[in-house]
């Protein structure tokens, strides 16, 4: 019995510990600057959602949140149809040089440079092609980040598929193409859902070359956008915890969405 109460207690611990960052700023988003920045109180004595109204009507919150939606949506859909191709690639077929057995590794080394490294390279090649601050800048680069990570993902779940299934098709008729969409892809979906989960919250919440790729609210994303609003003088705490509930709302409700299909990936071994 007190080690079932030990247990209650050690749950209710961890929950406010990680819930608490998320109560801070919920509740700072409905305070207005007088009683974060003088009165300090730990819940709003009087609730506004004119920060909410202020992100709308004055910062242009409604073009940064369009420019992620859009810019994530694209680079990760693209990132997927090409990542998937390739993983499967290396799973079902022999490359010169034995490179199926290398590649995953190669990739990972890719993942493990920092992103600050490239990105005087990724700046120079946006300036030259004339996509600086603008969408297809960004989702040309965030697609081919995604992608390294699609392909590394995804490799294992398609290795897991006995290729006796897609064989069987191929002598009913299907071609390679067609038992890849019909058979190993429907076979792989949870891993699919787990590295769209993934490459979704790294894409949304990219700042680094959503800094320097873009300059105006044209193409600016939701994390560089909010950073406007830090002032040199002043700093708008309200509205910055407004932006990050509404900014972390989609990727929440996202989750969520594909939660069943996420918790299966992860145990069919998405995480190697």
């Amino acid at each position: 019995m007190k080690l079932e109460k030990l247990r209650y207690v050690l749950v209710a611990i961890i929950l406010a510990v990680v819930l608490s960052p998320l109560y801070w700023l919920i509740a700072t988003s409905l305070k207005s600057n007088k009683e974060i920045t003088q009165d300090g109180t730990l819940y709003p004595h009087e609730p506004t959602i004119e920060n909410y109204l202020n992100l709308f009507l004055h910062k242009q919150f409604a073009d940064y949140l369009i420019n992620s939606l859009v810019i994530t949506s694209v680079s990760v859909f693209l990132a997927l149809v090409f990542g998937t191709m390739g993983a499967y690639t290396i799973a079902r077929f022999t490359l010169p040089f034995n490179l199926e057995k290398k590649t995953g590794m190669l990739l990972l080394l890719l993942r493990i440079i920092p992103p600050i490294i490239i990105l005087i390279p990724v700046y120079l090649l946006m300036l030259r092609l004339n996509l600086l601050d603008t969408w297809l800048g960004l989702i040309i680069t965030y697609t081919s980040f995604n992608m390294t990570f699609c392909v590394w993902m995804m490799e294992s779940f398609f290795r897991e598929i006995p290729i006796d299934l897609e064989e069987a098709a191929m002598v009913d008729g299907d071609t390679r193409l067609t038992a890849f969409v019909r058979i190993a892809l429907p076979l792989a979906a949870p891993g699919l859902a787990a590295t769209t989960v993934f490459a979704v919250i790294t894409t949304f919440n990219e700042f680094l070359f959503a800094l320097a790729l873009t300059a105006t609210p044209h193409a600016m994303t939701l994390p560089r956008g909010t950073a406007t609003l830090i002032g040199r003088i002043d700093t708008d705490w309200a509205s910055m915890a407004a932006a990050g509930v509404l900014g972390a709302t989609p990727i929440v409700l996202f989750a969520l969405f594909v939660q069943r299909h996420l918790v299966r990936g992860l145990t069919m071994g998405a995480v190697k």
